[in-house]
């Protein structure tokens, strides 16, 4: 029996914390209670090996039903059974200390799951892991076999987990046979394929890095964060760089493995890695177990367990929220699926009855074990998007308003049919998005903007998973399991009951309506109920975080967050005030016409705006100004002001929060809002001779400045981060958002609308009291007839503008 045959032996596992290693750990505690276990664990870069383990592994769902059948005597077991060793397969000696080498040694299998699943992994970090990965593992286990074990004790058997698809670029039957360059003549030397993968990045980084390339990623950053400051801008740049380094070796896996008949880098390096793995075993006993896609759990732990997404489900999901319209395949195409359990139940059995197995391949080779459903029991295609959309239409999702989702209708359409409607799909709204972002908008209308960058990154990852799994539904290749049966068939009744991987169990529809589908839909976090969520939402339950009765710092910008002005408006109605109406309209179409310029600097730079605009106010007359503001208060910025957000700065108030103005407005501006704050941080300007000179007297509080007020403010109370509430409108303020323990968008323009859709941010939409005056200038002191003083005259009592400033 399988239980007797791993009775008191040492298995050590990699890959633990991922899908398929996590279902073999829990399998083996479970069904196999003589063993030991040994996980191979990579430090994280803030848990050790062993916090992973407990965190990231036995934490899991998969070990509930374990965890119930022990009770208390759970921690007991896994504290005798479990031993956990720091290391890394992507490093040579896996990276072990003395200690980890001698516990390697004193194992009797070794099942090495490790690998990058990811189908779109950079090209060198699939290579180490996936190619050299499990010549890496062979390799420490001969060398600590040599250093700790009695040469007179048989060397452990290595299950090395490889995918079925090395062989998807077969038509027709692929069998279980070791993937060498004898057998597959078109294949390059892997050696020079690693050689040439480690190159590829030291020159994506260097091209990463010219003057050109820089230029333009800091371009696409500025478009992305606009006036964001240089701080923001420069890390947002570099970010920037390092996914184009990313990009550059994601798609040149891809092509590399599509040239070479393989759908992705996955496969491609999987292959390489069984052909490095013969190479250099030595004598080491090797069994290579090859499942096709694994999907979740037929039985055990349970049925539907799953951790993840894994291939299917996104885009299972994305057709449910009616997201995907279309995806390649032909209905008669076979989808070679297999459940996890089955998988892990093949895995114990061949480490069980080791690497020497009747009706196997050439004694050099390496035995090869295909686990796979499309030849023993075929499901097609046409037949799970017939149940999909069978199902969906009878428990649809539900969308943001609780409307039920109509799914689509696929019509089975080719591969570049589908990526080049998408493609077209992603341009045409990248271009509005380019065009929509240059407007002027905000609030409910900026909102919409950033809706159509919603939709082109939805639009880019269903053209994703196109390109990433649509050749997956066209494989021709049949995968043969010959010499799995026949393992299966060698085992006796209680064995194949207990350790079924027999694919031809599995009922395909009882599988994908009772168990896949319901798993992935409550893993998807999606919405199944019609009407108005229940349940307070993301944004209810921010607002109640930030409206807390635990001491908070609410830092507030002003204009188009707390009024619908700005500092151009509020200087027009100050220079017109005692303007006759002729002298008005002039300076009011000179401002009109410098509005795309000025919008243009401020987009720029939030700081260089400022003192050039505040330049006009070189020799108005302080007492005057500050006179006038009283009266600029009332007829512009009170009448401006959004209720509800002077209401929020009560409400804070009444709750003991401090609070702060940060504003690049001018003091004599802002002077009427002093009760509301604790304390106001603006603009001043230079006075001479109860003159202003134009001239800032301190650096305008903007971009990381703001950032930095807050944080020292906040601490002045013994406040940190996570107490710090930043209400602000641009994306000139992502700084002081970013260092906000709850950051809030305001009316937000469509840029920071869109990063905080992304960040999950939550959004106020404030609007103006409907029905008050909306007089963008003052109303004149003088009367009609009566003759303008001469420039210098007229500028009595006005910020009246030298000769050219406004041309």
């Amino acid at each position: 029996m399988i239980a007797d045959a791993l009775d008191g032996k040492r298995i050590a596992v990699t890959g633990a914390t991922g899908f398929l290693g996590t279902a073999l750990v829990e399998r083996l505690l479970r069904s196999v209670p003589g063993c030991e276990v040994v996980l191979l664990v990579r430090p994280g870069r803030r848990l050790g090996a062993a916090e992973r383990t407990a965190r990231e592994i036995l934490r899991n769902d998969c070990f509930d039903r374990l965890r119930a059948e022990l009770g208390d005597g759970f921690a007991g077991e896994v504290a005798r059974r479990v031993t956990t060793i720091a290391g890394d397969v992507g490093t040579d000696g896996l990276g072990l200390d003395e200690e980890a080498r001698a516990l390697l040694a004193s194992c009797d299998v070794v099942v090495h799951s490790a690998a990058t699943v990811s189908f779109d992994a950079p090209l060198d970090g699939a290579v180490e892991v996936n190619l050299l990965g499990p010549s890496r593992v062979a390799a420490t286990m001969l060398d600590v076999a040599r250093a700790y074990r009695p040469a007179a004790r048989p060397l452990p058997h290595l299950v090395a987990v490889s995918t079925a698809y090395v062989n998807s670029g077969h038509h027709g039957d692929a069998s279980e046979e070791l993937v060498t360059q004898s057998r597959y003549l078109a294949l390059p030397d892997w050696r020079d394929e690693v050689a040439a993968a480690r190159r590829s990045r030291s020159d994506a980084d260097a091209k990463s890095r010219t003057p050109a390339k820089l230029a333009e990623l800091r371009r696409a950053a500025r478009h992305e964060l606009g006036a964001a400051g240089t701080a923001l801008l420069a890390e947002r740049t570099e970010k920037l760089r390092g996914e184009w380094v990313d990009d550059t070796l994601v798609e040149l896996g891809r092509s590399r493995a599509r040239a070479l008949g393989w759908p992705d880098a996955y496969a491609y390096t999987k292959s390489l890695g069984e052909m490095a793995l013969g190479d250099s075993r030595e004598d080491l006993p090797v069994s290579i177990v090859r499942p096709s896609i694994v999907e979740s759990a037929l039985e055990e732990p349970r049925p539907g367990w799953i951790r993840g997404f894994r291939m299917a489900e996104p885009v299972i999901i994305s057709y449910a929220r009616g997201l995907l319209r279309q995806f390649p395949g032909v209905p008669e195409g076979v989808v070679d699926v297999i459940p996890v359990d089955l998988v892990v139940a093949a895995i114990i059995a061949v480490a069980a009855h080791g690497p020497e197995i009747a009706g196997g391949g050439d004694d050099s080779d390496p035995v090869v074990y295909q686990i796979a459903s499309g030849v023993r029991n075929p499901f097609r295609y046409g037949t799970l998007v017939d149940l999909c959309e069978q199902w969906f239409t009878e428990r649809p999702l539900y969308d943001a308003k609780g409307q039920p989702i109509v799914v689509p209708t696929w019509s089975f359409p080719g591969r570049g049919k589908v990526q080049g409607d998408l493609r077209r799909a992603a341009k045409g709204l990248q271009a509005i998005e380019r065009i929509a972002s240059m407007l002027p908008v905000r609030g409910a209308l900026a909102e919409r903007v950033s809706a159509v960058e919603e939709k082109r990154d939805l639009a880019e990852r269903a053209l994703g998973y196109v390109e990433l799994y649509g050749a997956y539904t066209e494989t021709e290749a049949r995968f043969r399991v010959d010499r799995t049966l026949a393992l299966y068939d060698s085992l006796d009744e209680t064995d194949r009951t207990d350790f079924c991987f027999d694919p031809a169990v599995v009922d395909w529809e009882h599988y994908v309506t009772k168990v896949h589908l319901p798993s992935v839909v409550a893993h998807a976090r999606v919405r199944t109920s019609p009407g108005r969520r229940v349940t307070a939402s993301r944004e209810d339950r921010a607002r109640a975080a930030i409206l807390s009765a635990e001491p908070r710092c609410a830092v507030f910008d002003l204009e188009q967050t707390l009024v619908s002005s700005n500092v151009v408006e509020s200087y027009a109605w100050l220079a017109t005030r005692h303007l006759a109406p002729l002298a008005r309209a002039r300076l009011a179409i000179q401002l009109v016409a410098e509005g795309p310029r000025l919008l243009a600097l401020d987009r720029r730079d939030r700081g260089d705006f400022l003192r050039s605009f505040y330049r006009r106010y070189e020799d108005a007359p302080v007492e005057r100004i500050r006179d006038d503001a009283w009266e600029l208060f009332g007829d512009l910025i009170l009448t401006r002001s959004f209720p509800d957000g002077l209401q929020r700065v009560r409400d804070h108030r009444a709750l003991g929060h401090k609070t702060l103005l940060i504003t690049g407005a001018l003091d004599f501006v802002v002077a009427p809002l002093a009760p509301l704050f604790d304390e106001i941080v603006c603009a001043r300007l230079g006075e001479l001779d109860g003159r202003f000179t134009g001239e800032m007297v301190a650096t305008p509080p903007t971009g990381e400045a703001r950032a930095l007020l807050m944080e020292r403010w906040a601490a002045s109370f013994g406040l940190g981060k996570e107490s710090t509430v930043a209400y602000a409108d641009s994306t000139s303020d992502l700084p002081m958002l970013e260092a906000a323990g709850h950051p809030v968008a305001v009316n937000p323009e469509p840029k920071l609308s869109a990063v905080a859709r992304k960040r999950g941010w939550p959004v106020e939409l404030w609007e103006q009291t409907r029905g008050g005056p909306r007089r963008p200038l003052a109303v004149s002191t003088r009367r009609v007839g009566t003759r303008t003083p001469a420039p210098r005259a007229a500028a009595a009592g006005t910020p009246a503008p030298a000769r050219g400033r406004l041309s």
